[in-house]
């Protein structure tokens, strides 16, 4: 028979009848409220789903749209890389077949289609993933491998890359596990050389055979609600068998090696010019085996069968990328000028000296941003102030503005 303090307490923490909301009585024991909630959120840890999925993966709802509305969508946003859209257009639709209808055939298993995009910085390639996730409203996080290093050495290790999903997601798990992960700069953790390193590489190879557990599929153990991992905590589990993972880099110099490989040169031309157009057209010529000569494992080049380029942008690509796409920086500049009540007109000889300081520093669309930064910097914090009705932006003004700019190509 329960005691009479048992009667009036709760067993588990001692708080009095009187203090709970609600006390549950056993046969010689009582609990309350709080540590009921306490004792369920225990065992969704001990079970590995720290944090119920908000929708189980059935209800998950993914816009998926055929390959060519997919690329249709794209060339609203991003100007040019036809090429680069095709791939991507039929990498997400591939994916999310094969997840939204896992096949029960014995005799057939549909692999993924990790994507490798190669192209110079300012291309457009964090810009078309980004512009996917948002199509198909699935969780997205941006990973720079540069800041991964092999697991043991101080740094983030290759698991970090989920956490972030795992917090874009707000923290549901089965929503992460259809999300899409781009790995920007994947270039930079290429070994040295052609041939297996004999020393600790932690940022490199160490870092590639990482990410490989990754993008094959495995069940990677993150911390609860996204934050640092210690020894004596619970983990959250994610598979990342149905994670979309889009890797992308400049891969500075590989022109060279395909060259290589092709029996071809780049010297023997007069101009900068030309050496740029035959580059143009070495790098549609990539192959597995140049990526390998660069310095990422053959391993890791195999859990990634779609490979890409996208083209330097040329002068045409770049004054389309200011004036033309939903997202175009003048149009915003623009719309942002109209919440004020001012017209807002860029003069045609402002934009092409806009233009042609972008080709100058060579950094792609970035450098157009950088540039009109500059450019619109006085007149964003003047105009709120002042009551005028229109405002022109002149060749005379971008000459002013953009003197003293000075940008390092990369």
């Amino acid at each position: 028979m329960a005691s009479k303090k048992s009667s009036s307490f709760c067993s588990f923490c001692g708080k009095p009848k009187e203090e709970a909301t609600m006390l549950i009585s056993g046969i010689e024991a009582n609990i309350c409220d709080a540590c009921v909630e306490q004792a369920s959120k225990i065992v969704e840890v001990e079970l590995g789903n720290t944090v119920k999925s908000k929708k189980s993966g059935s209800d998950l709802q993914i816009n998926l749209l055929k390959p060519v509305e997919i690329k249709k969508h794209l060339d609203e946003y991003v100007i040019g890389q036809d090429q680069a859209k095709k791939v991507l257009a039929v990498a997400i639709y591939n994916h999310y077949k094969r997840v939204l209808n896992p096949t029960e055939r014995e005799d057939t298993e549909i692999e993924k289609s990790n994507v490798l995009m190669v192209g110079e910085t300012g291309t457009g390639k964090t810009l078309l993933v980004r512009t996917l996730a948002k199509i198909l409203k699935v969780p997205f996080c941006i990973a720079d491998a540069t800041v991964l290093t092999e697991a043991g050495y101080v740094g983030e290790d290759v698991e970090s890359v989920i956490s972030r999903l795992y917090q874009a997601s707000d923290y549901d798990v089965d929503a992460t596990q259809r999300g899409i992960v781009y790995i920007d700069e994947i270039d930079k953790i290429a070994r040295k050389g052609d041939n297996p390193s004999i020393s600790r590489d932690v940022s490199g190879e160490g870092v590639q055979q990482g990410l490989l557990k990754l993008l094959e599929g495995t069940v990677a153990n993150i911390a609860p609600e996204g934050g640092r991992k210690h020894p004596d905590q619970k983990f959250v589990k994610i598979d990342t068998r149905n994670i979309l993972f889009i890797c992308g880099g400049a891969f500075n110099g590989i022109e060279k090696i395909i060259a290589k490989r092709i029996n071809s040169s780049a010297m023997g031309f007069q101009s900068a010019k030309k050496d740029r157009v035959q580059d143009q057209d070495l790098i549609e010529q990539i192959a597995p085996s140049d990526l390998k000569s660069f310095g990422l494992i053959p391993e890791i080049i195999g859990r990634m069968p779609m490979i890409t380029y996208l083209q330097p942008l040329d002068r045409d690509a770049l004054k389309n990328i200011l004036v033309k796409p939903k997202n175009a920086l003048l149009k915003q500049y623009i719309r942002l000028m109209e919440l004020e009540g001012i017209k807002l007109v860029f003069d045609k000889k402002a934009i092409e000296l806009i233009v042609s300081k972008a080709v100058e520093f060579k950094l792609g669309a970035r450098g157009l941003r950088t540039i009109c930064e500059k450019l619109m910097l006085d007149v964003m914090y003047d105009a709120p102030s002042k009551n005028e009705k229109e405002i022109t932006i002149t060749s005379d003004m971008v000459v002013n503005k953009l003197s003293d700019l000075d940008i390092k190509a990369a």
